[in-house]
């Protein structure tokens, strides 16, 4: 094919506009006579409120309204709605607004809409709220002990959900062991620090009764959903629109209380409402991410086969569920933890559980981070106590090769994948068996030099609906496109996946161009509005390729198939002789005599030569719903110096190895592995959110939480394997989570693989200089 542009590094055509300043996000909208939100947050993560005077607030100048949880309440907003229900689920009712009880510090407890934002904030400071402080509990084990405060009475012992799966026969496994390795492994809490804050804009027209929210979200139908459900606005009244989004790491995917106060408001006031989060809200009251205690069992041969895994798990979830939190610690966790093995007997336990913070819902990776995490410290923990080479423990027991379907012993069937392939590409790039010497020479010089390896398999593409509706999603999350030829062969493209970073602007533009055969350029993306777009679950899970890109790919094949149609009439031949290559309709067996697409698409709007029994116009829309998930798969390396007087961690080299199957833009991918990468280390060296017994949040602000910067990371070195997904026509594989699952694990391995000569086996993340400094003086 002469246009051949997926598997093209083409440049993002969306940058231009974000790096001159040119991005329209949703705190640049402003409406004609637009009133200002500001909330008023608990300060205490867990108390009784005894009375709210609003009084003075209401009384002040600028002030168009104050509203408290009853008043929400008794105007009929429902508590926030969950999007994923596992079964005998214990749910403690969010309202919006607090109604009686706080229950962690960030709880909206009233809300005040003015003329301008100033006099919102200012008025905050007038309402006078009676609390009755209540014990704490932050830790998701001990939530569930004897005498633990309890939060909702809905869940006795503050578990929201139990959960286990398991495969083949752990106990007799571990039984049948050479030697069983035991440890508690910490996932600590992470805050997502998208560089946009959540903004919302309501918009009531009393008139029509139509409400429209403008929304940094990742999935605005399904916000559109979950509104519905909350406010009782019918659907097709009600219109959510998500223009540039400023990154979102999956903090962006739910329905938050703070837009539901904002439609309320412009509903109750007939006037537009906006709401912006600052840095010190986001902190408090947007999702966290991870937080796991997790204990494990491993069972090994004197060999190096490992042949059980037992894991218990206890999930914080916070304060209250968010709208996916049930599935991450679940089904994107647990059946994960065989990881790329010929490990026969997995069982896995998890206990969701409430305490006073934040609520923890998917930042990026979403449960697949912390199962690799689980099974490489794991595998790393086995060669540890054999005295044998890490990467010898995983060669011996890597699954081999397969094109189509290897079923694992939990729940999940892996499409398509070259463990092994992956593993050995990333030791030659790393020069394996010289940085091996080179470590040992070093340690004689008194340096602490570490080689860490990941091995992971993770689960993309959240899809096919069948299967996450039996697992309890309560959204179907099938894909839509709408793909729209213009008379003069220009194409404007309606995709159900919304970029938030992704790049899809020009990947989904790569997809169509190269069926169609035409330029990049001639294709228009069109995303983020529900008044446009037939229908879409959105961005998150590494979705966008393997279901919205393949949605795209169906569409405009369809497109092709009417086009012959036209193309008939036009070449005087039969439909099944026609031929579409490079932009053109032929006979077969006669190219030389084409019409182009431009003219078969002018054709379908004038229908100068086609029938009237042929329907004009030449659009199709297409609805994907894959018969499986997509497992991207691969092998990270990390090198690390760790300072042997102040226990500093330094990253050397970090080489990547990953299998996305067909790749659409190598730039692209390549990007989004970097930037994977660094969330991951930054987990595994800095970052941490940091609760004291009281449940006030210690790291609330930069200045607290180490976002890394820039010269902290090493230039990535980065490669790829390819075997294509069978799952959907493309061959796609998610590619924007694979780094962060994989470098966490590997950074960590590195680490104690540094540390070994003086005995150190464990040290739970984040391993900063007095974690690993105290460690290395033990």
């Amino acid at each position: 094919m002469a246009t051949r542009v997926i598997g093209s590094t083409i440049k993002r055509r969306e940058d231009p506009r974000f790096i001159t300043g040119a991005g329209k996000y949703t705190d640049n909208f402003t409406l004609p006579g637009t009133a200002y939100l500001a909330i008023l947050r608990s300060p205490h993560a867990h108390a009784r409120i005894k009375g709210i005077d609003t009084s003075k607030a209401k009384a002040h100048p600028g002030v168009l309204a104050v509203f408290t949880g009853k008043d929400l309440k008794e105007g009929g907003v429902n508590p926030l709605p969950l999007g994923w229900v596992l079964p005998d689920i214990k749910i403690g009712p969010h309202h919006p607004l607090a109604v009686d009880v706080v229950h962690y510090a960030g709880d909206g407890v009233a809300a005040v809409v003015a003329t301008d934002r100033f006099t919102a904030r200012d008025a905050l400071d007038l309402i006078k709220v009676e609390y009755e402080p209540l014990p704490v509990v932050v830790d998701a084990e001990k939530t569930t002990q004897a005498g633990a405060p309890q939060l909702h009475p809905e869940a006795p012992d503050n578990i929201a959900y139990y959960f286990k799966i398991a495969g083949g026969d752990v106990d007799q496994a571990l039984k049948e062991a050479d030697g069983v390795v035991k440890q508690r492994l910490i996932n600590q809490r992470l805050i997502p620090n998208a560089i946009e804050p959540r903004a919302a804009l309501a918009h009531y027209e009393r008139g029509t009764g139509d409400l429209t929210l403008w929304n940094t979200n990742q999935n605005p139908h399904i916000i559109r959903l979950l509104l519905a459900l909350v406010l009782g606005q019918p659907e097709h009244k009600l219109r959510v629109i998500s223009p540039d989004v400023g990154g979102g790491f999956g903090s962006k995917i739910y329905l938050y209380a703070d837009e539901v106060i904002a439609c309320f408001a412009s509903k109750q006031l007939g006037v537009p409402v906006k709401w912006t989060e600052d840095r010190t809200e986001n902190y408090k009251a947007t999702i966290h991410g991870r937080d796991h205690i997790t204990d494990i069992e491993v069972g090994y041969k004197k060999d190096g086969m490992i042949i059980a895994l037992k894991v218990k798990t206890w999930a914080n979830q916070g304060a209250y569920l968010s709208t996916l939190a049930p599935l991450i610690p679940t089904f994107l966790y647990g059946p994960m933890l065989q990881g790329p093995y010929q490990l026969p007997n997995v069982s896995c336990e998890v206990w969701g559980t409430y305490t006073n913070t934040t609520p923890v819902d998917a930042y990026r990776g979403a449960g697949r981070p912390e199962a690799t995490y689980v099974v490489e410290r794991a595998v790393d923990l086995v060669a540890y106590e054999l005295k044998m080479d890490p990467a010898d423990v995983r060669r011996k027991n890597l699954i081999p090769p397969f094109k189509e379907n290897f079923k694992t012993c939990m729940a999940y069937t892996y499409d398509s994948g070259d463990y092994p392939g992956a593993f050995e590409k990333a030791l030659q790039m790393v020069g394996y068996a010289d940085l091996r010497r080179e470590q040992e020479a070093k340690r004689k010089e008194g340096k602490y030099i570490g080689i860490g390896l990941s091995s992971y398999v993770e689960i993309t593409g959240a899809a096919p609906a069948q299967v996450a509706a039996s697992l309890g999603a309560g959204v179907a999350l099938i894909e839509s496109a709408l793909v729209r030829v213009h008379p003069l062969g220009k194409v404007q493209v309606f995709t159900g996946s919304h970029s938030h970073g992704q790049g899809h602007e020009t990947t989904f533009a790569q997809i169509v161009a190269d069926q169609l055969g035409i330029p990049v350029d001639d294709v228009e993306i069109v995303h983020g509005d529900t008044g446009t777009v037939p229908w879409g679950a959105g961005t998150y899970g590494s979705r966008s390729g393997p279901v919205g890109g393949a949605a795209l790919h169906v569409a405009t094949q369809r497109v092709i198939e009417k086009g012959k149609k036209f193309a008939v009439h036009m070449l005087e031949a039969a439909e099944a002789d026609i031929v579409f290559e490079d932009s053109n309709f032929f006979v077969k067996g006669t190219p030389a005599k084409v019409v182009k697409f431009a003219d078969v698409a002018l054709e379908a709007y004038t229908a100068k030569k086609a029938p009237a029994e042929v329907e004009s116009g030449l659009e199709a829309t297409a609805f994907f719903n894959p018969g499986n998930f997509t497992f991207p798969c691969g092998t990270h390396i990390a090198v690390v110096e760790v300072d042997a007087d102040t226990g500093q961690v330094q990253l050397k080299r970090y080489v990547a190895v990953d299998d996305v199957g067909k790749v659409i833009n190598p730039m692209i991918v390549d990007g989004q592995v970097h930037g994977g990468i660094a969330q991951g280390v930054a987990q595994a060296l800095w970052e941490g959110a940091v609760y004291d017994e009281n449940g006030q949040l210690l790291t609330g602000s930069m200045m607290d939480y180490a976002v890394p910067k820039a010269d902290f990371l090493p230039s990535y070195e980065v490669g790829r394997i390819e075997t294509p997904s069978p799952v959907n026509p493309l061959g796609v594989k998610g590619a924007g989570e694979t780094g962060t699952v994989a470098s966490t694990a590997a950074v960590a391995n590195a680490v104690m693989d540094a540390l070994k000569p003086l005995g150190v086996r464990h040290i739970d993340m984040p391993l900063t200089p007095e974690k690993v400094w105290r460690a290395m003086q033990k």
